[in-house]
């Protein structure tokens, strides 16, 4: 009974669609914009860093929020719960069963579960995306390696780790296709925060050089 509690509590925490709500009180429908996708990345494009961060920060904690819900019902529970938040973030009731790709949600549950998995995962994602400058390549290379991490030191969930991961895989199947054939859009994530630095600066009255 504890796991069906898990799920069905996971999956209703992880289908709220931060990354819809948020554009959507500032007037914008994110499912016409971009890619059209439910996700922090397609905010970030679209509204700029302040929506787009906020978006992912919101994405991740609800998946560690669920997690840490069950954590004295035990590890079972645990797992059962941040799954199932990743299941509801990409097909989401409120918004028509659609939803985002699974990665903060899926980075929130490692951060719940094995918080050195989430913090590995997270610099992989961070370091691929500052080079290549390719979002989704981090994505799902940061994911696989934070279930390796979780191999490595003997969990036994690293199965679940790794199945969410290849859930996000199959997820970002036609960013693989574009990643393959040289098409895929990059996006300069370090240039979106330090152009929102800049603007805070200026809103301070301080001068920025451009």
């Amino acid at each position: 009974m504890t796991l069906l509690w898990a799920a069905v509590v996971g999956y209703f925490i992880g289908a709220i669609p931060f990354s819809y709500i948020i554009p959507k009180i500032k007037g914008v429908d994110i499912t016409k914009l971009g890619s059209g996708n439910v996700g922090g990345t397609n905010v970030l494009r679209n509204l700029g860093t302040k929506y787009g961060a906020l978006a992912m920060f919101l994405d991740i904690i609800k998946a560690v929020f669920a997690v840490l819900i069950f954590k004295n019902f035990g590890e079972s529970a645990m797992v059962m719960a941040g799954a199932m938040s990743v299941i509801g973030h990409c097909y989401s009731p409120f918004v028509k069963f659609k939803g985002g790709k699974g990665v903060a949600t899926t980075l929130g549950t490692l951060f719940g579960i094995f918080p050195q998995a989430g913090m590995f995962a997270l610099g992989v994602w961070i370091a691929i995306v500052a080079i290549t400058q390719y979002v989704s390549l981090g994505s799902i290379i940061g994911l696989l390696s934070g279930a390796i991490f979780a191999l490595v030191f003997g969990k036994d969930y690293w199965l679940v780790f790794l199945a969410l991961a290849l859930f996000s895989v199959l997820r970002h199947k036609e960013n693989i296709k574009r990643l393959l054939s040289g098409n895929e859009r990059k996006t300069n994530v370090v240039d979106y925060f330090l152009g929102w630095m800049d603007k805070s600066e200026v809103k301070k009255g301080n001068k920025v050089s451009k």
